[in-house]
């Protein structure tokens, strides 16, 4: 009985810490501090939600590339990594939670890498947003 229960624990310690990560991947900045690095020009801004929620309003400064597009190899990834291979890659999502993601992958591909965490918090600091 003791065996089941300690593998218990393990197996529910292991799910947390999967659902967890994400959130902790790349370093956690506001939308304040995020603006302050975007504005020396050695940062770009991500949305890395998916198109369908763009239509909702996306932070005006943003580049508009999904989390699903990263994780596939899409070429607008490629390109737009290519690109911007030495400036700070500044992401954000719904919830945070994408972005860590998204930050991790492209954390163990070299990049510097920030989570901004929430659209929501961006309208709530004034961030100027766009409709795509």
């Amino acid at each position: 009985m003791r065996i089941v229960n300690i593998l218990f624990f393990i197996a529910v310690a292991a799910l947390g810490f999967f659902f967890v990560l994400p959130a902790f991947a790349g370093s956690k900045v506001t939308p304040e501090e995020a603006m302050k690095r975007l504005d020396t020009g050695n940062a770009v801004l991500i949305d890395v939600r998916e198109p369908s929620e763009w239509s909702g309003g996306v932070v005006e400064s943003a580049v508009l590339l999904s989390l699903s597009d990263l994780q596939k190899g899409g070429s607008g990834w490629t390109e737009f990594l290519r690109q911007h291979k030495d400036r700070e890659l500044v992401l954000y999502c719904r919830s945070g939670n994408r972005s860590g993601i998204a930050a991790r992958i492209l954390e163990k591909q070299g990049f510097h890498v920030s989570n901004a965490g929430a659209f929501s918090t961006w309208v709530q600091s004034g961030a100027p947003t766009r409709k795509p």
